[in-house]
């Protein structure tokens, strides 16, 4: 029995050799950290860190359907930004993605740089369909 599975769709940007788009393990997907890189053209989406959360959020939402989950059962966000002053902002585009309770845990910090000069990058963590993440007793 495996452990743990890799994910891979074309409908969000590849990853780079040294990690997989997101790991299956114990009813969780682990999703890595996304940009706003449109996945067709692998350029980053111009306009504001909305915009780019925007792509990154719609990235890592097709990464969890390949995965058999969804944004809904989302448990845990971290958020990389790398100017605090985009907070508002960043937070404008994220709620559209988590407006339903409950609500993903979440870390938003920043940071000196991202990959590509970008100035978001998100990963998160959710329970594949079917599984509620309660602990057995």
């Amino acid at each position: 029995m495996t452990l743990k599975e890799s994910v891979l769709t074309d409908k969000a940007p590849a990853p780079m050799p040294l990690f997989s788009q997101a790991i299956k393990c114990n009813g969780m997907v682990y999703c890595s950290g996304s940009i706003g890189i449109e996945p067709t053209s692998m350029k980053i989406v111009e306009g504001g860190v909305a915009d780019r959360t925007k792509q990154a959020l719609t990235n890592l939402s097709e990464v969890l359907k390949a995965a058999g989950s969804s944004i809904g059962n989302v448990v845990k966000v971290n958020i990389f930004i790398t100017n605090m002053e985009n907070y508002a902002a960043m937070n404008k585009a994220y709620e559209t993605f988590f407006s339903k309770e409950p609500k993903p845990c979440r870390t938003c910090v920043a940071v000196h740089q991202l990959p590509l000069g970008t100035d978001v990058e998100i990963e998160l963590t959710a329970h594949l369909e079917g599984t509620s993440g309660k602990a057995k007793l």
